[in-house]
């Protein structure tokens, strides 16, 4: 059999963080008792007219302008027709042929489109241990229904599941920037559907696709993709003919069941909503959502590279969170010798590390960690020491370093240092096997030494000084 290669595409729903709903005046709410913000226009009462939400307009300007995407000059609405119990208007007010986000790209992968439309209220299902009796039962609470979304629909670029949930964490993160949606996959105000097929390696033509709904966490929406990736290989493999339907992914068996036939955009009878205008934005609204727009994540990290030279799994880390990237900025700005990759590395690594260790621990002060890092780089300290500074500074909220180095008896034992040299030679004495070792070119046997001497010297040592003077006291 000819080797297979995946192709994906990503349909992502962001619910946005307007005051009301989309089309009526209701708050939204997470949480809430059921079906306590609702209305007669997202009850779908006779008679009731929808008026769009202007805030939610913004917000979707503000996400096809950081998308990259063409903003149509005019889109509407259109009425998505189906029939199921989170829906009591029997169609979802939705856009279809025009938009209001058209082409536009993030990273290398391209953007199909970008539109406006209403959620749909949430099921509750409950099986045979539920409170209603029977197996299948469901319950609907209209809170939700009526929300503002975003849905954002990709070309089919991924090649692989790592690459899909990858992609979608820079999405989200570029979104959580806007300030249009807290994206909190938990409580479902992201939430990603993977369009998955398989097909020749090189091939042009896409094989038949299957859509993966509502996984809530990228963690099973890479191991979703890889599940149906894994099953469509199998079935061709097989002989067998992958079908076009709708699956869901269990993470806990990690199972895919067929939901239903995947529909095509014919089966919900798409036509223009005859109550509502078009959207045309004016030169201000675009201006304002133009201007308002941060750095963004996928900018922020090319910056990285290119002008402070730092890697780009460090340059992602960074980017991925706007409050550490703006405190890495800050002590970058504060330290005696500005080396980009060091400053990284204290900030994502050490700072991380020591802030892990207590619970109530807070992000010291900028000045305090460009302190701790001058300490370090001057070797006043060692680095062990530096991140012995960090641990009083994140536990004990001591901002002065100086202090702590005195009190703490931090200072480095420099190579002049005829203490240090002694220790050096009594570890060498202690360890014969190990000095046999180094000496016959065993080079990783020089670590044992090197640990008794920290050891006996609380990480006063300097590392680099330590090996030297083992060398040097073993003639090499």
């Amino acid at each position: 059999m000819a080797e297979l290669e995946a192709v994906i595409g990503l349909e992502i729903h962001v619910q946005l963080a307007t005051r009301t709903k989309m089309f009526c005046g209701c708050a939204l709410s997470f949480g809430d008792e059921p079906n306590v913000h609702t209305c007669p226009i997202c009850l779908a009462h006779p008679g009731v007219l929808p008026v769009p939400n202007e805030e939610a307009i913004r917000f979707a300007l503000k996400i096809g302008m950081a998308l990259g995407c063409e903003i149509a000059p005019r889109s509407i609405f259109h009425r998505k027709n189906y029939f199921y119990p989170d829906n009591p208007k029997a169609y979802q007010i939705s856009q279809y042929d025009i938009p209001i986000c058209g082409e536009g790209k993030l990273g290398d992968i391209r953007i199909t489109r970008a539109h406006l439309e209403e959620d749909a209220a949430k099921s509750i299902h409950l099986g045979e241990s539920g409170r209603i009796q029977g197996s299948g039962a469901s319950l609907v609470d209209f809170n939700r229904g009526g929300t503002p979304l975003v849905e954002i629909v990709t070309e089919p670029d991924l090649g692989g599941a790592a690459e899909a949930a990858e992609w979608a964490r820079l999405l989200r993160e570029t979104v959580r920037q806007l300030g249009v949606s807290d994206v909190n996959m938990e409580e479902g105000s992201l939430r990603v559907d993977a369009n998955v097929s398989v097909r020749p390696a090189g091939a042009s033509e896409l094989g038949t696709k299957t859509e993966l709904k509502n996984m809530n966490s990228f963690r099973f929406l890479q191991r979703g993709v890889e599940a149906e990736i894994a099953r469509q290989e199998e079935l061709i493999g097989a002989g067998g003919k992958v079908e076009q339907e709708t699956l869901h992914f269990d993470p806990t068996s990690g199972d895919l069941t067929s939901l239903r036939s995947k529909e095509e955009a014919h089966d919900y009878r798409y036509f223009p909503e005859p109550d509502l205008v078009a959207i045309v934005p004016t030169e201000a609204m675009l201006s304002e959502a133009r201007k308002s727009l941060p750095e963004l994540p996928e900018a922020r990290i090319a910056r990285y590279e290119s002008e402070l030279g730092l890697d780009q799994a460090q340059a992602r880390l960074l980017a991925g969170d706007p409050e550490q990237a703006e405190y890495f900025e800050a002590v970058l700005d504060l330290v005696a010798d500005p080396q980009p990759k060091v400053v990284a590395n204290w900030v994502t690594g050490e700072l991380t590390a020591a802030l892990r260790q207590t619970e109530e621990g807070e992000r010291p002060e900028a000045r305090t960690l460009a302190d701790v890092v001058d300490a370090v780089q001057a070797k006043r300290v060692s680095h062990a020491g530096g991140k012995q500074i960090l641990a009083v500074v994140v536990s004990d909220e001591e901002s002065d370093v100086d202090a702590i180095i005195e009190r703490e008896g931090l200072v480095q034992m420099g190579g002049d240092d005829g203490e240090l040299a002694g220790i050096v030679a009594a570890a060498i004495e202690g360890d014969p096997a190990a000095a046999e070792q180094i000496r016959s070119g065993n080079g990783r046997a020089i670590g044992a030494i090197v640990g008794t001497v920290m050891r006996e010297t609380k990480g006063r040592a300097d590392g680099g000084e330590v090996n030297r003077l083992i060398r040097e006291q073993l003639g090499l």
